[in-house]
């Protein structure tokens, strides 16, 4: 499983780490009322999952980890910031809480617990190695070309397991060859089938492009969009001013029940990529996201270009530096 990105240009080649130093990651949260009855901790951690996090703060105050709300999973190898929440009761006993991979930030209040999904994105600063001066101009080029004209927003190497195993897992339990009773193991599973036709769907639409769109997204009859006002609609003609103007985003198909599908030309393509029978609830994702701020500082001595930018949440990092290099990452051996 491969993924194409709009220019089909020359490789770049560089390096990134996951670590601690090389690989920061900022929640981007929704705002916070300042009061009420759940504590809101900004929480620093360093080379650790957010689950192992909330395992540890649910340790320390003896209860179960689902009273804990978080918005998103982070990174474990890497820094990172986040926002969990707890009842507003342990705040003065958390003022005792040490832990060596991780620091409370800040506290404040808000009237409910965070839930999924609960953040306007994330803020990235990675370090490329191995970057000639001209290679970083080229990488900050094309950077911004992508903040214009949007990436395609392919689920990374990271949701398919470091040898994509999970993903002939996920075949075998839909497929009815494999039984799984853990709940959580079943919908990540179910998780990972649905990703994984979005990333063909959305592949065979940026090839399209490339063939007959110059490398711009190119737009379908019966494409469903998505508004700045987050909600879904089928229009009756290509809002292309809309979409140049960033008012509007086509989607693609994560299958499953109870899901708005595309009509038309874009459901000709979007139908080979569908399970209409899988019972879990579909949804449908952005196929393109718009990196923001981005900002470049090269280390001429060191070959070291860092590269900052905000993304929407649930989008990958890797994508973005993919997109850039024209070339597949995959997952390092620990």
């Amino acid at each position: 499983m491969n993924r194409e990105y709009l220019e089909n240009k020359e490789t770049i080649h560089f390096k990134f780490e996951q670590n601690k130093e090389d690989f920061i990651v900022d929640e981007i949260p929704l705002s916070f009322k300042g009061n009420g009855n759940f504590a809101i901790l900004h929480v620093k951690k360093v080379e650790l999952t957010t689950w192992d996090m909330i395992a540890a703060f649910a340790e320390f105050l003896n209860i179960p980890a689902e009273k804990i709300g978080y918005g998103g999973l982070k990174d474990k190898h890497a820094t990172t910031t986040q926002y969990i929440s707890v009842e507003a009761k342990y705040e003065k006993q958390l003022k005792k809480f040490r832990h060596p991979q991780i620091k409370i930030l800040t506290v404040t209040r808000h009237t409910h617990s965070i839930r999924m999904g609960d953040l306007a994105g994330n803020r990235f600063s990675i370090n490329l190695f191995g970057v000639t001066q001209i290679e970083a101009g080229r990488i900050e080029k094309l950077a911004r070309k992508s903040e214009k004209n949007g990436l395609p927003n392919y689920f990374g190497y990271q949701r398919f397991g470091r040898d994509e195993d999970s993903i002939e897992q996920a075949r075998a339990m839909i497929a009815g060859d494999l039984h799984v009773n853990d709940a959580k193991l079943k919908k990540f599973l179910v998780s990972i089938y649905q990703s994984l036709y979005f990333n063909d769907w959305l592949k065979e639409r940026v090839l399209l492009s490339r063939e007959k769109n110059g490398g711009k997204f190119m737009l379908l009859e019966g494409d469903v969009y998505l508004s700045d006002e987050e909600k879904l609609f089928t229009p009756k003609s290509t809002p292309q001013k809309d979409f140049q103007a960033k008012k509007v985003v086509p989607t693609g198909l994560l299958p499953g029940r109870n899901v708005y599908r595309a009509r038309g030309e874009a459901r000709e393509i979007e139908a080979k990529y569908d399970d209409e029978f899988l019972y879990d609830k579909g949804l449908r994702r952005a196929a393109l996201v718009y990196p923001q701020d981005i900002t470049c500082k090269y280390k001429n001595h060191f070959d070291i270009l860092n590269i900052a930018f905000t993304l929407p949440k649930g989008s990958y990092a890797t994508v973005f530096l993919e997109n850039i290099a024209n070339k597949n990452f995959k997952a390092k051996r620990l």
